[in-house]
């Protein structure tokens, strides 16, 4: 299990992820942002807007991708 923050996700907060893939985290970072779009959290959905230009530009955004699982894998696994 490897863990990273919204943050360090693209995010706006210091809430931290636990997951055994990138995949698997990316996801639960996901449904957080959904989750603090639908509340309104203006921190959130700047950082959302600003994955959201990403998202314009595919090699920008496989870019990001790559360096960011690159990020998890380099992790250290948690001790369980």
């Amino acid at each position: 299990m490897k863990k990273m923050t919204c943050k360090q996700l693209g995010g706006a907060c210091s809430l931290a992820f636990t997951a055994e893939t990138f995949e698997e985290i990316a996801e639960l970072s996901k449904a957080h942002g959904i989750e603090m779009y639908q509340k309104g959290e203006e921190d959130h959905i700047k950082a959302m807007n600003e994955m959201r230009n990403l998202t314009g530009d595919p090699e920008a955004m496989r870019n990001w991708m790559v360096k960011k699982k690159a990020e998890f894998e380099a992790l250290p696994d948690e001790e369980k």
